[in-house]
């Protein structure tokens, strides 16, 4: 189950990362699975759509990756698995998570068994699709702060920033789950004060920052240059992720989309069509003005260190 490489694509919700997600998982020798972080829940006990459209438990795909990993996903305590992450995979644990190496004790034990779960998830969808890279979008920075205690240097962290002011108006809009099934808790993506998400912005980027530091590979994308340029931005992706055949042609009508099983994430997984690069740029005109104070005053400390 080790020859693989995983990039993890971290950053802030809704700064444009399912767009690279997909593009990447058309890549030869790539596979996209969406942000697995939310698979535990959304998937096994809500059991959602997978982005080929099929619920998450009748996908054959996500099946034999069941069966290979865990034995099947009936022999997963998805509730124990529950309260690992709980116990591991939460922002108050970040300064444990960026300090050195496990070490010893009841959370290292945990921290353990929560990372083997994600290399036994990964190792196997590595198998069953044939990938030689495979891709989680989970964004989350105590994720990507766990994994790479197991990884090293087979994870490639691709770090996703956009204009906070952006990010907060997105978070701020409602907007219908596709994915969302009869059990799921949540009909609709989760909505943020501007407030909220400015800190949130903060947070999440100053971790993947720490993670750099540390020595995990990391390249950092704007959306704004991404969109600006999308065949130049794409090209220092695929290079820093290892893609070695021939770039994608990203400013014509767009790259025909390749089915894949993602689970959760942005609803555009569930459009049809080619999947083409379009600039968003709605907040500088729906954005309340006093919103926007609100997010510059926030994320004043930080904001000019990615050009903002």
């Amino acid at each position: 189950m080790d020859g693989y490489r995983l990039v993890f694509v971290g950053g802030m919700g809704r700064s444009g990362s399912t767009l690279i997600e997909l593009l990447l998982g058309g890549l030869p020798g790539f596979c996209s699975v969406g942000e697995t972080v939310h698979l535990w829940r959304r998937g096994l006990l809500e059991n959602e759509r997978c982005g080929c459209g099929k619920a998450f438990l009748d996908c054959g795909f996500w099946s034999e990756v069941g069966e290979r990993a865990f034995g099947g996903w009936g022999g997963l305590d998805v509730d124990g698995v529950l309260r690992l992450k709980d116990g591991v995979d939460r922002t108050r644990f970040l300064p444990a998570l960026l300090d050195g190496e496990w070490g010893n004790g009841a959370f290292a034990t945990r921290g353990r068994l929560y990372v083997d779960l994600y290399h036994r998830l990964h190792g196997a969808v590595a198998e069953v699709s044939g990938a030689r890279v495979v891709v989680d979008a989970s964004k989350h920075a105590s994720l990507a702060a766990c994994l790479r205690r197991g990884y090293g240097d087979r994870m490639r962290l691709l770090h996703v920033v956009r204009d906070p002011r952006a990010v907060a108006h997105s978070w701020g809009r409602r907007v219908a789950r596709p994915d969302a099934s009869p059990d799921s808790r949540e009909k609709e993506m989760a909505r943020y004060s501007a407030g909220r998400a400015a800190v949130q912005w903060m947070t999440q980027n100053a971790i993947l920052d720490a993670l750099a530091r540390r020595g995990v590979s990391t390249l950092k994308v704007r959306y704004e240059d991404f969109v600006a340029d999308p065949d130049r931005e794409f090209g220092r992706i695929a290079d820093f992720v290892g893609h070695d055949g021939p770039p994608l042609d990203l400013g014509g009508a767009g790259v025909e989309p390749v089915e894949g099983h993602a689970v959760s994430g942005n609803p555009m997984r569930f459009e049809s069509g080619p999947v083409g690069v379009r600039a968003d740029h709605r907040w500088r005109e729906e954005l309340a003005p006093w919103r926007r104070c609100l997010v510059e005053a926030v994320t004043a400390p930080t904001r000019g260190r990615y050009g903002y």
